[in-house]
């Protein structure tokens, strides 16, 4: 092979992964950021790829956050991933006391419904409860009360037939918790600022003389120990799609190739011919329906760039989805900065 032409296809291996009709190509692993098979790059430049990094804010929302994280490989992509689902602490109901309960759900299936319900409160104000720790104190337990009993509704029409008509608090709300400060939390934390993130979910449902007298201790923890503790709904991400016309694609090729994609990624200017155009390659799902055209699948390059990921962070309302990137880049940071005093130790003994 010609060194000009083995060159682009070393850039190419590096840079690109190739989707071809019926498998993908270039999907090597790394020992470290942009090295690849047959590179002579040498060994790992620190501060080469420093310069090389950056995060791209694409939008964020309270509880949503889409960025763009460049220049790294998939292993620290997928840490702060599984830091984010596993390792950044939130509240969650450990303990609920069960002092009555005359409702269809038994107490063991009601307490890990409460269990599951994200509760607002920041994590980073309370302290880890200790094992051995039976009673909770105002700096690592957060406690609600939820008391309810369903009755009559004397002023309901006679010819009602709906139960949230006919009676009252047939329908159990996270609204209906209250919380009670523990110790001096009343002065510490805002009246609201201590509450389920949502108000309206359902915790229960109840007929006429059934009671809920429960009382809920909230203590902090990671997913990694319960899936109750994850402080995220979902944390993923995917790599930028890159589509190349390596033709001209005009007239009724180019809406057949509009349809192969999804809305948005093939746009088409209107002229004589009307010829297609990548108009936003972000969008595209990759699902190379394009190549079930044998007129077509010639003309198309599908690739994914290898260290572009497309990030998205959805949060359960406790914190922020920004604030949640923020504390797994610093477990992150914490985990490099053990290794490292680990392998110093083990060099100097």
């Amino acid at each position: 092979m010609e060194p000009v032409k083995l060159k682009s296809c070393l850039k190419r291996i590096k840079e690109r992964v190739d989707l071809k009709e019926h498998q993908i190509i270039n999907t090597n692993t790394t020992d470290f950021p942009n090295a690849y098979t047959g590179s002579t790059d040498g060994d790992f430049d620190i501060n080469k790829f420093t310069k090389g990094v950056r995060v791209d804010i694409i939008s964020e929302k309270e509880d949503e956050l889409e960025f763009d994280l460049v220049g790294v490989d998939a292993a620290i992509a997928n840490s702060l991933r599984r830091i984010l689902l596993a390792e950044v602490p939130t509240m969650a109901i450990e303990k609920v006391y069960v002092y009555n309960n005359t409702s269809l759900i038994q107490d063991e299936v009601l307490a890990h419904r409460l269990g599951l319900i994200p509760i607002k409160a920041d994590p980073r104000m309370f302290e880890y409860r200790q094992p051995d720790q039976e009673e909770g104190s105002a700096e690592d337990t957060i406690s609600f009360a939820l008391k309810v009993k369903c009755t009559h509704n004397s002023s309901a029409p006679a010819d009602a037939t709906q139960p949230d008509i006919l009676y009252k608090h047939n329908n159990v709300y996270t609204r209906d918790m209250v919380w009670v400060p523990v110790g001096n939390q009343a002065d510490l934390y805002p009246e609201g600022s201590v509450a389920p993130v949502h108000p309206d979910i359902l915790i229960n449902k109840l007929k006429p003389g059934q009671i809920l007298d429960l009382r809920m201790d909230c203590v902090k923890g990671i997913g990694r120990d319960h899936a109750k503790f994850s402080p995220v709904a979902t944390a993923h991400y995917r790599l930028l799609p890159e589509i190349t016309l390596t033709q001209p694609i005009t007239g009724t090729d180019a809406h057949k190739l509009k349809e192969c994609f999804s809305d948005g990624v093939i746009g088409i200017r209107t002229n004589d011919n009307d010829e297609a155009y990548v108009a936003n390659a972000r969008l595209d799902t990759c699902s190379r329906e394009v190549f079930r055209h044998d007129n077509l699948k010639d003309k198309v390059l599908l690739s994914r760039v290898r260290d572009h990921f497309i990030f998205s962070v959805e949060s359960t309302g406790a914190l922020p989805a920004a604030t949640l990137v923020s504390e797994a880049l610093k477990v992150l940071m914490k985990k490099c900065t053990d290794l490292r005093e680990k392998l110093e130790h083990d060099e100097d003994s």
